[in-house]
């Protein structure tokens, strides 16, 4: 029995095909075998995918670095070469432990075969899956980089660090190194699953749906492309898919397989009890909203926040570009009559880990002259969120071009520029379900030219991700937080630019409850976009949970102390944004 193939070559008889990311996936069958065939990136295409890749990824870092790294992509990748999909494999003591979410144990035998076997490629990438899983991030640096050291034309070793580097908070090493372990071996199935992740990071929904795919078809039984490749399916099909992955060992951990099983229960439900589609039905598209004012006593402002109705009753959400969606306290569901139609649990800052609450769905949601049918909220199951009626994330107005003008005060909404291939204005909605790619896509960014000079930022959900360079040296990845009280970094990122001390009079709470640990950084300057910000005595606290949660390394927020001076303008769509700082408009910070 011949194996099946994914062939990269020039399609010789002008086949159907499906364009995804520049290759054409073919069908076809030969001595009764199955085969399927895909056309390669050819030099033209490179130029205009990967190059772009790159530049997304590295744009914010250093100009001639994404050139010459794009260079080098388009010289390596003008090949034509055949890919067997992966047989079934026989799995290991090691990894049947990894499977079953033994991780100790899974290390201890992948560290005792590499004894037998040392630096083996294939032994080396499945302790660093075990590391990762463990959150050991160091110990996979570690050993990641002994084990290239002797075997540098490993792709599967240069795969296996991608996801490192990934994971560490630095994709812009990870696109180059996953440029080079494509020019190794573009067959290697996981190598797509790590270009996936970094298309998608840069909004590259469409490009980054073809690297998924490909990694499904070269390698079905991997459980981490199938749970990624599960979510693209129609959602019958998935809670089939779900419920097979879930009745079987798959290294998940015991977290995620919890929130995985919930999310099973809301698909049943969403199946039995379906839905409208959230729509705008007012005529209104383009609109201001006044700020109000969520006061921390009788003269002070601690932050803002937007009057929402919904179902007519008032509720005053804060700004929150940190949170996703809709999330109203219990009081304000009870009061609106909502119902709970799916629990789910949530997180965020502080020590308490994850806490309750349901999903429900209202008739009616008024913003200023906007009013909404039929949408998702979040409830958390307590008497108020974090001290309010709850949190309103930007990212609801994700098919509206958002500009919150601080120093005026209020929230502008317009429509976003149409891309080149709409054929028909979409209507806009609010996307309270916090999908990645809002419409009907997959599609990838679209920069209008009158937006040319915005900052190209990362997205993952509904976080915008901003690499700062701290002391014009170190660059981590801040999430930009109007919900933050102030600009923060991690005691980790601190200490690798400046002293840390403990600040024992400080008090930080979160969804998550209270932070155990609060220190103050001497001196730290931010770097980002086309500001800079000097702060002394930053706040640091852990952020550990963001960063295992997002699956990169997040290193502070930048929060609204910063943000209260700017007119932020967003758009979510392609994850861009743009900063104006005019010290003679308006309000001043408080």
């Amino acid at each position: 029995m011949n194996p099946a193939f994914v062939d990269y070559h020039t399609d010789p008889d002008g086949s159907t095909h499906d364009d995804l990311n520049g290759r054409m996936i073919v069908k076809t069958s030969v001595d009764g075998d199955s085969y399927i065939t895909s056309v390669s990136v050819t030099a033209t295409q490179c130029i205009d995918t990967r190059s772009r890749q790159l530049a997304n990824l590295t744009k914010v870092f250093h100009r001639t670095y994404a050139i010459a790294v794009s260079s080098f992509l388009c010289s390596t990748l003008a090949w034509a070469v055949s890919c067997p999909v992966a047989p079934p494999h026989v799995t290991s003591e090691a990894e049947s432990a990894f499977f079953h979410s033994d991780y100790d144990h899974a290390a201890e035998l992948f560290s005792q075969a590499l004894q037998a076997k040392p630096n083996d490629p294939e032994l080396t990438s499945g302790l660093i899956d075990v590391l990762l899983k463990q959150e050991k991030v160091a110990d996979a640096d570690a050993l990641i980089q002994n084990a290239i050291a002797s075997h540098p034309e490993s792709p599967i070793l240069q795969t296996s660090l991608g996801f490192v580097q990934y994971r560490e908070g630095a994709p812009q090493l990870a696109a180059a190194t996953a440029a080079k372990a494509m020019a190794l071996n573009p067959c290697y199935p996981r190598l797509h699953l790590l270009e996936m992740q970094l298309w998608r990071l840069s909004s590259m929904f469409k490009a980054a749906a073809g690297e998924l795919r490909t990694a499904h078809l070269l390698d079905p039984s991997d459980p981490e492309i199938r749970v990624h490749w599960m979510n693209t399916l129609p959602i019958q099909q998935r809670i089939s898919e779900l419920e097979t992955y879930l009745a079987s060992p798959n290294g998940q951990t015991p977290d995620d397989l919890r929130r995985m099983r919930l999310y099973l229960e809301s698909l049943k439900k969403s199946a039995a009890q379906p839905h409208k589609a959230c729509q705008l039905v007012s005529s209104d598209v383009s609109t201001e909203i006044p700020f109000a004012n969520l006061m921390r006593d009788g003269t002070h402002v601690r932050a803002f926040g937007l009057d929402v109705k919904l179902n007519d009753h008032s509720a005053r959400l804060e700004i929150d570009t940190g949170a996703s969606g809709l999330l109203i306290s219990r009081s304000v569901a009870k009061r609106a009559g909502l119902e709970a139609f799916a629990d789910i649990e949530m997180g965020g800052i502080g020590s308490d880990g994850e806490k309750t609450g349901y999903s429900a769905y209202v008739d009616s949601i008024k913003i200023g002259k906007l009013e909404f049918h039929d949408c998702a909220v979040d409830v958390l199951d307590s008497r108020n969120v974090v001290g309010d009626d709850g949190l309103i994330g930007m990212d609801v107005f994700s098919n509206l071009l958002v500009t919150l003008d601080y120093p005026m005060r209020r929230l502008d909404l317009s429509p976003l520029p149409p891309r080149p291939t709409d054929t028909v204005a979409a209507k806009p909605s609010l996307e309270t379900s916090g999908t990645e790619a809002p419409g009907t896509g997959p599609h990838d960014r679209y920069i209008a030219p009158a937006m040319a000079d915005w900052t190209r930022v990362y997205r993952l959900g509904h976080n915008l991700i901003l690499p700062a360079a701290l002391n014009e040296s170190k660059i981590k990845l801040f999430i930009m937080d109007t919900g933050a009280f102030t600009t923060s970094i991690s005691p980790e990122a601190a200490r690798e630019v400046t002293k840390l001390h403990t600040e024992d009079s400080l008090t930080i709470r979160g969804i998550s409850g209270k932070v155990e640990k609060v220190y103050a950084a001497d001196h730290v300057t931010f770097r980002f976009a086309n500001l800079r910000q000097t702060a002394n005595g930053a706040i640091a606290f852990d952020t550990s949970n963001i960063s295992k949660h997002l699956g990169t390394e997040i290193s502070g927020f930048i929060g609204i102390t910063t943000l209260e001076q700017l007119t932020v303008k967003i758009d979510y769509r392609d994850a861009l944004v743009k900063f104006d700082y005019d010290p003679n408009r308006g309000y001043r910070p408080r």
